[in-house]
């Protein structure tokens, strides 16, 4: 073999204690940023309202809560107009929702892309989750609005929502990340993922506060990370009382969830170009 022959770079899969590869996810970081900017362009490009789409799902699903929820079956909202509490519980649950949706089905959708070229997986279903946050800000915008229209004024409470933000970015990362390496292998898992966001989506208290579920029955939502997240958003942005102990629980599931995520996928992740 001839000097121009050797090669550079030999990629081997981790042997022993699955490695999170920090260094290469940060070596990689701009291809991170690309790929989260290409996604927001595919899913506004040739599309009749374009950006808008941002703002009417959120939006709309507030309009329908309201009327049902609110005017008919006069859920109770803490005191708050049901439109602003019904916003602010959709607003991290929407990015959630569409985060881990869109990041479980990555692979599959990209599977070209991961049988030729060689970077770090993780990337791939990090890259819909940091999207995301481009239509959860365009939302929360909306939500000031709200806020000035029924009269709603902020506290200063909102120095927490980049934290809560960071918080359900990790989350969604880590629930996004378990099902991306899921869905290589079981294909039906794409098929699941709606009915199993519907679910979560009734666990969590958006349409109803959690004054609301009875005391014995509490322990179920505290299960849902997601639970203490809405909370926490709704204390932030309409002045509330933070429970501490709720966004503790919160924090530590999303550790747990994102570190057994990671290590998964890092563990299956060798199988991924001949099987995806």
């Amino acid at each position: 073999m001839t000097v121009s022959e050797t090669p550079h770079l030999v990629i081997t899969p981790p042997k022993g204690w699955v490695s999170f590869d920090l260094d290469g996810l940060w070596n990689y970081r701009e291809l991170l940023f690309f790929l989260a900017w290409r996604d927001v362009q595919i899913r506004y490009k040739q599309t009749v309202l374009g950006v808008a789409w941002a703002v009417l799902q959120p939006l709309l699903t507030m309009l329908i809560f309201t009327l049902f929820f609110g005017k008919v079956a006069k859920i109770p909202s803490d005191g708050y107009p049901y439109a602003v509490f019904a916003y602010a519980g959709l607003l991290p649950w929407t990015f959630f929702a569409n985060a881990i949706t869109n990041s479980g089905n990555s692979l599959v959708q990209n599977s070209q892309l991961i049988s030729k070229v060689y970077f770090p997986r993780l990337i791939m279903p990090a890259s819909p989750v940091v999207a995301g946050l481009m239509d959860f800000a365009i939302s929360l915008v909306i939500l000031f609005i709200l806020f000035f229209f029924y009269g709603v004024h902020l506290t200063v409470n909102l120095l927490a929502l980049p934290a809560l933000t960071l918080l359900t970015t990790l989350l969604a990362t880590g629930v996004g990340t378990f099902f991306a390496g899921l869905n290589v292998k079981y294909r039906d898992i794409r098929h699941a993922l709606p009915f199993i966001v519907q679910l979560m989506m009734f666990a969590t208290p958006i349409i109803y506060p959690m004054s609301m579920v009875p005391q014995k029955y509490q322990w179920v939502l505290a299960l849902n990370p997601m639970a203490g997240i809405v909370e926490g958003f709704r204390a932030c942005l309409l002045g509330g009382q933070f429970d501490l102990f709720s966004l503790t629980r919160s924090l530590l599931i999303t550790l747990v969830v994102l570190t057994g995520s990671v290590m998964y996928f890092r563990s299956v992740e060798r199988h991924f170009a001949d099987i995806v």
